[in-house]
């Protein structure tokens, strides 16, 4: 048995078991970086992690001299350091894989240079590291006093909500935030909360403590004829993989837009009206005016591309300039070319645009969008003394009655301003029902206003659960 484990392959063997507790760790990294931790059991979670911490070590210290049990060893400090920072104070859970990264780094069997150059390095990083995110979270994160005052879960299960009181000079404010309540990362000891994705649907001032929250269930062909209703200039942001399924080329989708008043009576318009304007709608006589032909396929080009254009894109002199294949640094100098000097006027830019009517849009498109064919809708009905209805708020209802105001979803562009009560904010920013006003007046002390619609949500990709981008944001949560 003692040559059986002495033998250099059982230890290579072994060692590889080092490589399931570093990605254990590496794991653990990955959590701290995007995901918020809600710990239930800590006495459990500490006895459990200790246990398998020492059995690790054990096995590292069997394996030390082999070369996959070196780089373990190397990696666990380091990976370690976001889940310090960012989970700062579960020590039961951080303690007993940090003692094991001390040990196997100072028993492993690297050389002592290396091993100190190693360590050196390791606790400068740690030092550095966490004197930057205390000085960044004490001067560069406002500090506020919130009180949660209300929270739940919608009927379907896929989004959940918590009404928040924020204590500040101006009276304070109350907000109600709705996330998705599918993207946790569950276990027995703890719940891992995906980071940044809560929005904020309504905020009123001065704070209320009383708001009754109320879920419903709706369908897409209700919520889009309802939108339809309200307005036919609803605009849809999509990505271009989504307009590529719907049809769109990236030629019928090119605009002018910043359009001066010079240019916009060139289009047979008038100085006030709204661009961008579609290039599709141009004619041969203005679509010369603007430099710009048209092949046979219909694809757009640069009728006489200058040679300093040609070199910014990279192509050969004689090439047409087609705008698809323009290269982002030639297409911005094409636009940076087509301002006044004198004045500084803009003339005209070429951009691609990712918006489509709502109301062109099939319902079977809509499913193709990802809207499901039913879901959550969230009615705040708000009391308080202190909200009185602006004057603004009252000249709102009243367009709304008359269908005759324009609105779009949150997200989306849209072609009016919008009047916002005095005082109180919706950043849903959704229609309501065509029965319901956007801020109903119950009485004199309460407000009834949809706030929250899974389809806007949905169309607009509030929720990407599947995205991970590092950013300053995620030292925030």
């Amino acid at each position: 048995m003692k040559s059986f484990f002495a033998n250099v392959w059982t230890k290579r063997v072994v060692s590889v078991l080092s490589v399931v507790y570093t990605y254990f760790v590496f794991r653990l990294c990955y959590l701290s970086i995007f995901y918020n931790i809600t710990v239930h059991e800590r006495t459990s979670l500490c006895l459990a992690l200790s246990g398998l911490s020492l059995a690790a070590i054990i096995i590292m210290l069997y394996t030390r001299k082999q070369i996959i049990t070196r780089i373990c060893s190397f990696l666990i400090l380091p990976m370690m350091l976001p889940v310090v920072l960012l989970y700062f104070g579960e020590w039961g859970m951080i303690i007993p894989i940090i003692v094991v990264g001390i040990v196997i780094l100072l028993l492993s069997g690297a050389g002592e240079g290396v091993k100190t150059a190693l360590a050196t390095m390791i606790l400068l990083g740690y030092i550095f590291a966490a004197l930057g995110y205390f000085m960044f979270t004490s001067f560069f994160v406002a500090s506020t006093q919130e009180e949660e005052i209300g929270s739940g879960v919608s009927p379907s299960g896929d989004y959940r909500y918590r009404i928040v009181n924020t204590v500040d000079s101006a009276d304070g404010c109350t907000s109600i935030y709705v996330e998705p309540n599918t993207a946790d990362i569950k276990n027995a000891f703890a719940t891992f909360r995906l980071k940044n994705l809560e929005r904020a649907v309504y905020t009123t001032r001065p704070s209320v403590e009383k708001i009754d929250v109320s879920w419903e269930t709706q369908t897409r062909q209700d919520i889009t004829k309802y939108y339809n209703s309200i307005s036919d200039r609803i605009e849809v942001t999509l990505t271009d993989e989504e307009l590529k399924d719907l049809g769109y080329t990236y030629d019928n989708k090119l605009m002018l837009t910043n359009l001066s008043a010079s240019r916009k009576f060139a289009l047979n318009k008038t100085a006030s009206d709204v661009d961008p304007v579609p290039i599709d709608q141009l004619n041969q006589e203005q679509l010369d005016f603007f430099g710009i032909a048209k092949d046979a396929e219909g694809r757009y080009y640069v009728k006489d591309p200058s040679p300093e254009l040609i070199k910014k894109n990279g192509s050969e002199p004689g090439d047409r300039l087609y705008f698809n294949e323009m290269k982002p640094r030639a297409l911005k100098y094409f636009n940076n070319r087509n301002v006044d000097p004198p004045t500084g006027i803009t003339y005209f830019n070429v951009q691609k645009s990712h918006t489509v009517m709502l109301n062109t849009l099939t319902d079977e498109q809509l499913a193709k969008l990802g809207v499901s064919d039913k879901g959550d809708v969230m009615t705040v009905v708000i009391h308080t003394d202190s909200h009185k209805p602006s004057d603004e708020e009252e000249e709102e209802q009243q367009s709304e009655e008359e269908a005759s105001e324009e609105e779009t979803p949150e997200g989306a562009e849209e072609n009016s301003e919008q009047e916002q009560p005095e005082g109180e904010e919706n950043t849903e920013a959704e229609p309501e029902k065509k029965d319901e006003k956007p801020a109903e007046k119950q009485d004199d002390t309460t407000v009834k206003k949809v706030v929250f619609r899974y389809y806007v949500a949905e169309l607009e990709d509030y929720y990407n659960v599947d995205s991970r981008k590092l950013s300053i944001a995620l030292l925030n949560s």
